[in-house]
């Protein structure tokens, strides 16, 4: 009888383990993915594109290599530097890494491509930082120079690849060439739901890398992640992005930049507020802050030092791209007669078209303009099909 009821009991483990399905606490991220990797970089000199998310269980990239005897040969600091502690749009200066001594070449300020002398001592680059998904976080418009120059170089390119917190939905406009920028590089929504690795390979494909020199690209991939799967990230992406809440608002608040309006910079929560001091969104309940200069993150923020109104997101998690706010912010100022775009060009290049800004200006409903990129969206989704990794 007993050995009757251990085989019930062994049966029915089998069958929970075959039916468990993965977690984030199951999630393996590519650079924690040694075994499939390091024989690749064996007697290799290596070119890192890293910065302060690059992390391989409690170990920074850099470190974790150089335990592990592989020869790292320059690091590339894009947007916010090396260690992340540049503002949004700060020159990043060449120098050399204090701690390890390996020197630090920019590709954020004059140089967003290096030149061919930066890749002639390198056999392998490898690309290794943690992206939010969204169209004009800058990310993964470094990584599209660092695969030209690559191809251009002749040497491999490699992905080591990380989930994406909004990965999980596609939506906005399709950029479109005429907008293209280094907010906006490629032909895809402003939310495309694809890993960095998904998208290198989608780069690739389409033929979008300017050269005529083939680029051998590898992705390691992560383990046990599918899109809609909730991943908070482990260390903060980028100076003002701090917390999940403000990684899922972003894609909604940042076409807040080029206008007026506050989203939070100089605050201890950027990206999780709207504000103004003479225009007012009411939220719920009334809500008001005070932007003040934060070094290394937001120098000077609008409104510095003067008390705004507005409306406080930070209970909210959003589901999707949130048009409300923006609708809404739009017609305060338009019903005031006053401008709500300071820098309409920039708008544009973040939205990838002017089509929405000029939807906003003859008082599109939000269901009239989610209408009009539907078709655009369906062509995308089919197109990146086949470039996905992860169901």
């Amino acid at each position: 009888m007993w050995r009757l009821l251990l085989g019930l009991v062994m049966a029915l483990n089998l069958l929970a383990c075959s039916t468990h399905s993965p977690t984030a606490d199951d999630i393996q991220v590519g650079a924690e993915r040694e075994a499939l990797y390091l024989p690749q970089l064996a007697g290799k000199r290596v070119g890192l594109v890293v910065n302060q998310t690059s992390i391989a269980g409690q170990q920074h990239l850099v470190d974790f290599l150089l335990a592990r005897g592989v020869k790292v040969q320059r690091i590339f600091a894009p947007e916010h530097g090396f260690r992340g502690d540049h503002d949004a749009g700060a020159k990043v200066d060449s120098t050399v890494d204090a701690k390890t001594g390996i020197e630090l070449y920019s590709i954020y300020g004059k140089t967003r491509k290096p030149a061919p002398e930066a890749m002639a001592d390198l056999d392998i680059i490898l690309f290794d930082i943690q992206d939010v998904g969204v169209r004009y976080y800058t990310y993964i418009s470094s990584m599209h120079y660092m695969m030209e120059a690559a191809a251009e170089a002749g040497i491999a390119f490699m992905v080591l690849d990380r989930p994406n917190p909004n990965g999980d939905y596609v939506d906005g406009p399709v950029l479109e060439p005429a907008f293209r920028s280094f907010v906006g590089m490629h032909e895809i929504p402003l939310v495309h739901g694809m890993t960095v690795g998904e998208l290198a390979k989608m780069i690739v494909g389409e033929g979008w890398l300017e050269t005529d020199k083939p680029l051998n690209l590898s992705v390691i991939p992560v383990q046990n992640y599918r899109h809609d799967m909730p991943y908070h990230l482990p260390v903060k992406p980028s100076p003002n992005l701090p917390n999940h809440v403000a990684i899922r608002h972003y894609p909604s608040l940042g076409f807040f930049e080029p206008t007026p309006v506050s989203i939070g910079r100089g605050t201890d929560f950027p990206f999780q507020v709207i504000g103004h001091d003479q225009h007012f969104v009411e939220d719920a309940k009334p809500f008001s802050f005070q932007p003040r200069s934060i070094p290394g993150a937001s120098t000077h923020p609008k409104f510095e030092g003067v008390t705004v109104k507005g409306q406080d997101l930070r209970g909210v998690e959003a589901k999707g791209l949130e048009l409300g706010y923006l609708v809404a912010w739009h017609q305060q100022f338009a019903s005031a007669g006053e401008a709500f775009f300071t820098n309409p060009g920039f708008m544009d290049k973040l939205a990838g078209t002017d089509k929405l800004r000029l939807a906003l200006a003859d008082g599109k409903t939000e269901a009239e303009i989610r209408a009009s990129w539907q078709d655009d969206l369906q062509a995308f989704k089919r197109k990146r099909q086949g470039y996905l990794l992860y169901p």
